[in-house]
């Protein structure tokens, strides 16, 4: 388990025993079907991935759950099963899925498992009263399917709130930012789930329960490519890790400095509202913004670039950006690292509308640690800060200065 138990634990684990005792007391309903959908989201737990962040996400379990939760017959039958018997089967589905990785020693994520659940058990506690054979429910057709539409716009929405909830707790970042963030990425793999989990619970009402392995056998191929370009990713990132080092083993920087700076930067970046591909390429900027050092003849003392003249640091940065350039992949990401040593805005001139954010976050940075280090002191943390504070007219972007502020007294605040 990660060490991280977040507000949805609890809440989750309460609607789970809930639903189950519910279940329980009135009894299962079609058991056979009920077995079928468990093991659907069981498998889909199974071959779950693990998104950067170290995030789980089964999109296969939750199109199985969210099937199941649509259900409005089988095989021409009405399904009567309730939404408390959707969550006890899908909370089933997910603990037998999680065995296997737990037992291989693998982390389990409890607070994306949690939000999974809280999804699913919304929207079947929106769904199954439509579809109540008891009650005024409506009969499969038109109007039942712009119903599950509704149903899965709400999901998407309340899917990407309880992501980005999760997201602001642990990373400290802005609510908005993140939440926009997460909508992007729901309006992808997420309309998938929704759409095939729709599909599959309008096919079983024809095809009987034949029509799970029909319909999840497109989603589980997307799901294997997606795996195979989140390593991709992974691998990219380690890779530019391990270049930014380059510098510290050759004594060009102090070692740890571009770990420092990136860490910094990200906080900042999240502080300012970014999210997404801002983040990522600002991380690789800050990791690799010290690169064209490598091109002097003598290593400055202590890799310190903010101790040498305005012409140097950005040649360093230019030599820099010339390398990452080759690559023809970070065109964005040479442009911060060449643009990182500009001022915020020069004397009697305008503010330049072309300069990235993501450079004015970086110089901050960067100038922050070259004057902090590895020091932990208060004293010189807070003298680093006042430092940028005076620079802020014309050197460093008052905005980039203010989120600095705030993230570092935060850390000072939590350390004491």
């Amino acid at each position: 388990m990660r060490s991280h138990i977040g507000p949805l634990i609890p809440v989750a684990a309460v609607v789970v025993v809930a639903a189950v005792a519910h279940t329980g007391a009135v009894g299962v309903v079609d058991p056979w079907v009920a077995l079928a959908f468990a093991a659907f989201v069981a498998f889909g737990e199974l071959v779950r991935l693990t998104l950067p962040g170290e995030r789980d996400a089964a999109p296969l379990g939750v199109a199985g759950a969210l099937a199941y939760c649509l259900l409005p017959e089988v095989a021409g039958t009405p399904a009567e099963h309730g939404a408390s018997q959707v969550v006890a089967v899908a909370a089933i589905g997910i603990l037998v899925g999680g065995l296997p990785h737990a037992a291989a020693g693998r982390v389990i994520g409890l607070e994306d498992a949690a939000r999974r659940l809280l999804v699913v058990a919304a929207a079947a506690a929106a769904f199954r009263p439509v579809v109540d054979p008891d009650g005024a429910g409506l009969e499969p057709g038109p109007a039942l399917a712009v119903v599950m539409i509704g149903v899965l716009l709400g999901v998407l929405v309340l899917d990407a709130l309880l992501a980005a909830l999760s997201r602001a707790s642990t990373e400290r970042a802005r609510l908005a930012a993140t939440w926009r963030d997460e909508l992007r990425t729901e309006l992808s793999i997420g309309s998938a789930i929704g759409a095939t989990g729709m599909l599959i619970a309008l096919a079983v009402g024809v095809m009987d329960l034949w029509a799970i392995p029909v319909f999840c056998a497109p989603l589980l191929l997307t799901q294997f490519s997606f795996r195979r370009f989140v390593a991709i990713r992974e691998t990219y990132l380690q890779t530019v890790r391990s270049l930014s080092r380059v510098t510290e083993l050759g004594g060009y920087t102090e070692t740890g400095h571009a770990r420092r700076v990136s860490e910094l930067a990200l906080a900042v970046g999240r502080e300012l509202g970014l999210a997404g591909d801002d983040l990522r390429d600002l991380e690789y900027a800050a990791l690799m913004h010290d690169l064209g050092q490598l091109s002097l003849a003598e290593p400055i003392p202590g890799g310190a670039t903010i101790m040498v003249d305005a012409g140097e640091q950005r040649r360093i940065a230019e030599e820099g950006a010339r390398v990452i350039r080759a690559t023809g992949v970070l065109d964005r990401v040479a442009d911060m690292v060449e643009r990182s040593t500009e001022p915020y805005r020069r004397p009697h001139e305008a503010l330049d509308p072309t300069l990235p954010l993501g450079a004015s976050v970086i110089k901050a940075a960067n100038a922050f640690d070259d004057l902090v280090g590895e020091s932990t002191s208060p004293r010189v943390r807070l003298d680093a800060l006042e430092r940028l504070r005076l620079g802020m007219a014309y050197e460093y972007d008052p905005r980039v200065v203010a989120a600095l502020s705030r993230v570092v007294e935060r850390s000072l605040k939590s350390s004491v």
